[in-house]
């Protein structure tokens, strides 16, 4: 059997779920084809559960994990890790915060023991924090350096008017240099505790034994009641909406967003095999065959076109970002988009569009789970969205998908109630235009 599809057989062993006494869930993966294990945490906490003025403190938690505790002073796990050839990491996204290593399978349990350490007993300096403040800061401005960034940023804004997804990750300025260590620690000690957890495991190991590991090294850590999460719901949408900003540059930019269902409910896949028709099934702007390529691309009206749909806790959204030929206007590109669109509302799609829209997203669902690190991060997704069979039911709700439901959900979603439209003019340093 090939290597890939040995893979993408591997990706479809199902996880064992389990839950500790103090309320830890814990998920565990055999996959023996290489003697490397997989080790995640995953904390429901990101940046939808920011109340204004503390914006970006998620993402400013997650550097100061790595400032170490008594145990594991900052640095060690570095050369730890690097010297056993393993790697580590850490995320946040709107929903969360995860942090893994993957390491030889004889290696693992100082990534357990370190984790189960963060946990309870992060150090929080006052001088690191500060200092960490200076990094993200700069962080957050160098990401302005991008034209997109700023579109993003408003567009999300005038979609989300109260839920939390309405300000980037990283947070507001403002936010970041007016929060205090006490504020980072106190979200800390609320939101990094058991019942608000997953550890992951999936690689090369017995289930009995590793569960075993984890009840040594995590039963102990004290029971907490769940946190109260922070997010409110956003009230419906009554009418289109509309923003334009100005940067700048020499490129412009037409960002088209409809409402999308949170990941676990029926029409999310729906409109994940519509996302296939419309730009290709990973949305990535160089998919010459989409249908959004031949309209855009191919007509010399944009440069690129790329489309996200994000899995989300969430109602989200799903967005088509166009990047503009030199001469050409957001106008033209907002004509052409919405023009292809009515054109799929009104004809449908063909069963042919449909088996090719299958067999490329399972394809790039396969590709997406060929190791066990990417296994384990869609496991953690997985227990984010308060599914944890999620993740296995992927591909055979993928391939349920028929074109009648891909029409149904374009006439529902893609309308102009659902939708935000944004434009991004280009001007040059003196502010006229480009």
């Amino acid at each position: 059997m090939p290597r890939r599809f040995a893979n993408y057989r591997n990706s479809m062993i199902q996880a064992t779920q389990h839950t500790l006494p103090n309320g830890l869930t814990v998920l565990l993966k055999e996959v023996h084809s290489a003697p490397v294990i997989s080790w995640w945490l995953a904390y429901r906490v990101g940046s939808r559960n920011e109340p204004t003025g503390k914006t970006g403190i998620s993402h400013w938690v997650e550097h100061m994990m790595f400032k170490g505790t008594p145990r594991f002073p900052a640095g060690m796990l570095d050369r730890e890790i690097d010297r056993a050839g393993g790697q580590w990491n850490a995320f946040t996204s709107m929903d969360a915060t995860k942090y893994f290593e993957t390491l030889p399978a004889d290696k693992i349990d100082i990534a357990m023991q370190a984790e189960a350490d963060r946990m309870s007993n992060a150090l929080f300096d006052r001088e690191e924090t500060e200092s960490e403040r200076t990094v993200i800061i700069s962080e957050r401005q160098g990401a302005e350096n991008q034209p997109t960034f700023w579109l993003q940023e408003e567009l999300r804004a005038a979609a989300f008017r109260v839920h939390g997804y309405h300000h980037e990750i990283i947070g507001d300025e403002t936010d970041l240099r007016a929060m205090t260590r006490d504020d980072l620690y106190a979200h800390y000690r609320a939101h990094y505790q058991p019942a608000n957890a997953a550890a992951i495991a999936v690689g090369a190991f017995d289930s009995r034994d590793m569960l075993a590991k984890i009840e040594k090294l995590y039963g102990d850590i004290p029971a907490q009641p769940a946190p109260e999460l922070f997010a409110r719901p956003e009230p419906p949408q009554q009418g289109q909406r509309r923003i334009a900003i100005e940067r700048p540059g020499k490129t412009a930019f037409c960002e088209i967003s409809h409402r999308a269902p949170a990941a676990t409910h029926p029409d999310w896949m729906k409109l994940k095999l519509l996302d296939a028709v419309l730009s290709g099934s990973s949305g990535a702007s160089d998919n010459k065959t989409s249908r959004l390529y031949a309209a855009l691309v191919k007509s010399e009206i944009a440069a690129s076109v790329g489309a996200s749909l994000t899995p989300t806790v969430d109602p989200y959204l799903y967005s088509i970002l166009i990047t503009l030929r030199d001469g050409r206007s957001p106008e033209e590109a907002e004509a052409a988009l919405l023009g292809e669109i009515e054109c799929l509302q009104k004809k449908g799609i063909s069963e042919n569009e449909l088996n090719k829209a299958r067999k490329q997203s399972r394809a790039a669902f396969a590709y997406s789970t060929e190791s066990v690190t990417w296994q384990a991060y869609w496991l953690a997704q997985s227990f984010i969205l308060g599914e944890v069979g999620w993740f296995d039911a992927y591909a055979e709700r993928l391939m349920s998908v028929s074109a009648d439901d891909v029409l149904d959900v374009a006439r529902r979603y893609l309308v102009p109630n659902q939708r935000v439209v944004g434009y991004l003019h280009p001007t040059d340093a003196q502010g006229a235009s480009a």
